[in-house]
């Protein structure tokens, strides 16, 4: 889960302003699982609020893996870790909380200041390490270790993103088909498709600290296809980093997992080399010149002030005539006059509720907003309530499921998680998984390199942000005739639209590429289908 740190981008007419009884404060960021917000529990304390896609959502697989990380997830409980306090599997749209951590990510710390001192190396490694101790602790590998995943706090490291993670006793490939992680962190056997296990999480945390003393990666840029490519059969070049770092992460950056140290002795040996630092506190001093300004946190939002009509208007009543003759003769026109009076003032009114509820209408039709708070979630007395039958975004279930796309569109359905190589293919129709080459999107690796083809349907690529609908793929695709796509170009989070001669439009957003070896590589992504009728 990434938390933006060093602005707080805020919500957009599609951003819902509840989830789940957590009122949302900021848009954080967005991945190919969701959007992430900032929120505050009641007692104030800021947390960070993952809210999954819907097309993912309407998935009944989707939703039990994600159940499954749930429960994983609250096993860990460590003092360099980002707890997860609140979550919701069957929630609409599922949706999980974590502590928010004031402080940049590692990432974020190096663009902006460079390569940290080697001190500052050690400390994060032995933090790290001890967040690794709980999460294997808890039977998780992590699979992601990145410096984007590890955020820097004024007192230390914190992991975060359990979200993709999985329990340490199931294969990526009996799990979901699909190797979790980021090219330039990978091991090698998490590159080469291999079995993953916690000494995968030491070669990412070897990986990470390199980054950190280098201000780059260990095994450079460029097209993840080279980086695999260099993981899985180069030694790493550790002669550009501090004499004192290189035994240690040679030990972490081994070929051979078996051989790379276990988190206990990483968080022994920075001990040692910190010396009396190590029981003196001295962390906290080294970050100060890391962290940067301290982060200022969006106040928490409060409830919306309940809008009262107002009341009818009394009229005053008039003073008796001495003359009761006379006063007789005035009181129809009294009365009249009353009754017109009246009826002025209760149309004006009643236009003036009226046009109170419709601008509450148009309100709630363009920031839709999540159930009432469940058992986990937070109580709430606002206007955030919902008839039983709505979805998160107070519309019903069958049209949550569209929300992404303009009103009109085709129905979405969702693919999570499509494993593509040189045996299987993709089928835009009804199966979509096929064991054969017949389907309509083929994974092909040749000399020239690796792409995605089709015999029937034309296939483009998005660039610019992510967060890619039915209209934004439509429109990509007008005029679009190529029929295969290079993969040179595409990484984690790439989106791709193809589109059937039925109509029928496709999304894939590519979660891992892995194509360093071509006789064995792959590509795994979310696909979506909203189809024509």
């Amino acid at each position: 889960m990434h938390h933006a740190t060093e602005a707080f981008q805020p919500l957009q007419a599609d951003d819902p302003p509840l989830v789940a009884g957590y009122r949302l404060a900021a848009r954080l960021g967005a991945g190919g699982m969701g959007r992430v917000y900032l929120s505050h529990t009641q007692g104030g304390r800021p947390v960070a609020i993952k809210v999954v896609r819907p097309e993912l959502a309407d998935d009944p697989d989707f939703r039990r893996r994600f159940g499954r990380e749930i429960r994983a997830a609250r096993r860990v409980r460590g003092a360099y870790t980002a707890e997860l306090i609140d979550a919701d599997a069957d929630g609409v749209p599922p949706w999980l909380a974590t502590l928010y951590v004031p402080g940049p990510s590692l990432s974020e710390a190096v663009a902006r200041r460079g390569p940290l001192p080697e001190q500052a190396v050690l400390w994060l490694m032995a933090g790290v390490a001890e967040a690794l101790q709980a999460i294997h602790g808890a039977g998780i590998v992590h699979r992601d270790l990145k410096p984007s995943n590890v955020l820097l706090a004024a007192d230390g490291p914190r992991v975060i993103d359990f979200g993709i993670s999985l329990a340490a006793d199931i294969t990526s490939h009996t799990a979901t088909g699909a190797t979790v992680g980021t090219p330039q962190f990978m091991a090698p056997e998490q590159a080469s498709a291999g079995e993953v296990t916690a000494a995968t999480d030491v070669f990412a945390l070897g990986q990470t600290a390199a980054f950190a003393a280098l201000g780059e990666p260990l095994y450079g840029d460029g097209p993840p296809a080279g980086v695999l490519y260099r993981i899985v059969h180069s030694e790493p070049d550790l002669s550009p980093l501090p004499p004192q770092l290189r035994p240690l992460l040679a030990r972490c950056l081994a070929a051979r997992p078996e051989e790379r140290a276990t988190p206990a002795e990483i968080v022994e040996w920075c001990r040692q080399r910190l010396g009396p630092d190590a029981d003196a506190g001295a962390g906290p001093a080294v970050w100060q010149e890391v962290t940067g300004p301290e982060v200022t946190v969006p106040s928490p939002v409060p409830d919306p002030v309940p809008v009262h009509t107002l009341p009818l208007p009394t009229l005053p009543r008039q003073a008796a005539a001495p003359d009761e003759r006379r006063a007789r003769r005035r009181r129809p026109a009294l009365i009249t006059a009353a009754a017109v009076t009246a009826g002025a003032l209760l149309t004006g009114l009643v236009w003036t509720v009226l046009d109170v509820a419709e601008r509450l209408r148009d309100r709630d039709t363009a920031t839709s907003s999540t159930p009432g708070p469940t058992a986990s979630g937070r109580s709430s007395t606002s206007s955030s309530a919902s008839t039983p039958a709505s979805g998160a975004d107070g519309r019903t279930p069958d049209a949550s499921r569209s929300s992404s796309t303009a009103p009109g569109a085709p129905q979405a359905v969702a693919y999570p998680l499509q494993w593509l190589d040189a045996k299987n293919s993709l089928g835009i129709k009804e199966p979509v998984r096929r064991k054969d080459r017949k389907g309509d999107i083929r994974f092909v690796c040749e000399e020239a390199g690796c792409a995605l083809e089709s015999d029937t349907s034309v296939i483009t690529m998005l660039y610019g942000k992510p967060g890619a609908t039915f209209d934004s793929c439509r429109t990509a695709l007008t005029g679009a005739k190529d029929r295969d796509l290079p993969l040179a170009a595409a990484a984690a989070g790439s989106e791709i639209c193809v589109k059937h001669p039925s109509g029928d439009i496709a999304l894939l957003v590519i979660q891992v590429k892995s194509t360093a070896l071509p006789d064995i590589g792959f590509v795994t992504a979310d696909m979506t289908v909203w189809r024509a009728g």
